[in-house]
């Protein structure tokens, strides 16, 4: 065992055979070890990937320099904040590239759309064909002159008009992103170059990081210092739902280490074969209490429902992800995260029906398009599932292997049965004692009621 997630294993190892106490369920035990470690131990997140963006970046700054990181979310930094402010000060809260991308689509109209266009060239244009080698544009009729059907641009000589694209910015981030609210009178047919044309906007150039604030997915700033504890830490990212947590150093005022839920998965499966992680490891699911969720409250969207209902929901209930299951029945056949409200913009076989295009047609489509363009995607894996008999063990290495964020709990027959999350997972590992935040949360602003952590 010789990774660092393996070697962290080995300390919590090492205090779990120094706990002698018999009075102490596994779960207290654990607790313990976990208090007794700090939070500076865990593994540091790819330099590469602990990013700030300031607080006067455009949005399409902020959005460059998350993808490049490749990371889907960043804390804001004010710039605003006298030199000297301590690191509580420092940060305003932290953005996510959905958020971004979310904000931004769910302000504007086709017609808004076709405007930034056509201020760009000069006259009112829509896009008529989009192939891989030229961008095929027509003037609006209230703009043709010579009753022509229109003309066509190369590339490059379009994108030296409207500005250069943020293409490899999408293309080098998983992220979710999320339709506009397109005019159904509108004749012209948009391609994946839509969200390029749309990024080129002087709006999304000019809007700042810290006018979005408080909207859609951003949250505060809670970070932790490098003294607090594991179980700190632990407790946060389950019971208090939040995805990542940065770590910071109070000497230097900025942030050392970024910690996620799916990291501690990780470091979790990285543990097999250890003595404390085998006692809670391989009990059962239905054992632990899981699914948490009854099959009656799982938010769900039918075969044959539109895959705009499924986006709809997860931004309605704020969750991140929805099971598609058959009409008439509780058998699942797939499952729709918010990430993957790309393939409605950058797929042009989505996107071209994206208003009536089903579920179920929506996961074959997208499979196809991975497959065409062979890219790796934990769609690719199909429906991942489980069944109350499994252990947390077991269903620890299929969420770490797949790397997917939910588990879908089925019967024998294939129906659904409750979904398990990687928060549901860390809330089993410990326990909240009474009292343990005291004025842990003093001065952290309340939550965004849009938002979720």
């Amino acid at each position: 065992m010789s990774s660092p997630e393996a070697k962290l294993g080995m300390q919590v190892e090492d205090l779990w055979d120094m706990i002698l106490e018999p009075q102490l369920s596994p779960t207290e035990k654990l607790n313990a070890c976990f208090e007794s470690i700090p939070v500076s131990a865990f593994p540091p997140a790819p330099s590469s990937q602990v990013i700030e963006i300031n607080s006067d970046a455009s949005l399409a700054e902020a959005v460059q320099l998350m993808s490049e990181h490749k990371v889907l979310s960043a804390p804001v930094v004010d710039v605003d904040a006298p030199k000297d402010a301590s690191w509580i000060d420092r940060y305003i809260g932290i953005v996510e590239f959905v958020g971004i991308v979310v904000w931004i689509l769910h302000q504007f109209s086709f017609g808004c759309f076709l405007k930034w266009i056509g201020n760009a060239l000069g006259k009112h244009y829509c896009f008529n064909e989009i192939s891989e080698n030229k961008v095929g544009l027509c003037i609006l009729q209230s703009e043709k002159e010579d009753g022509s059907d229109g003309l066509e641009l190369p590339n490059g000589e379009l994108e030296a008009k409207i500005g250069p694209a943020v293409a490899a910015a999408v293309s080098g981030v998983s992220s979710p992103r999320k339709r506009g609210n397109l005019s159904p009178r509108s004749a012209a047919i948009i391609s994946g170059k839509f969200f390029e044309a749309l990024t080129s906007s002087d709006f999304y150039r000019n809007t700042k990081v810290r006018d979005i604030s408080g909207s859609f997915r951003w949250a505060p700033f809670l970070a932790l210092q490098k003294a607090n504890s594991f179980l700190t830490m632990l407790l946060l990212l389950s019971k208090y739902r939040m995805k990542s947590i940065p770590v910071v150093d109070p000497g230097e005022g900025k942030i050392d280490n970024i910690i996620t839920q799916s990291a501690v998965i990780h470091m979790l499966e990285e543990c097999s074969g250890l003595h404390w992680f085998e006692s809670w490891g391989t009990k059962k699911l239905s054992e632990l209490g899981l699914p948490l969720m009854k099959p009656s409250r799982i938010f769900k969207v039918y075969e044959d429902e539109t895959v705009l209902q499924a986006f709809k929901l997860m931004r309605e209930k704020g969750v991140g992800g929805v099971p598609v299951v058959e009409r008439g029945g509780r058998k699942a056949v797939g499952n729709i995260s918010i990430r993957d409200i790309q393939f409605l913009l950058i797929a042009p076989e989505i996107y071209n029906n994206f208003r009536s295009i089903t579920a179920k047609n929506f996961l074959t489509a997208v499979r196809s398009y991975l497959e065409e363009h062979k890219e790796p995607s934990p769609l690719l894996n199909g429906m991942v599932t489980c069944k109350r008999e499994n252990t947390i063990k077991e269903v620890i290495a299929m969420l770490d292997s797949k790397k997917i964020h939910r588990i879908y709990v089925v019967d024998d027959d294939g129906n659904l049965e409750g979904v398990i999350t990687l928060r549901d997972i860390i809330s089993k590992l410990v326990h909240e004692p009474r009292g343990y935040f005291g004025d842990f949360f003093d001065g952290v602003l309340p939550l965004p009621e849009n938002s979720r952590v």
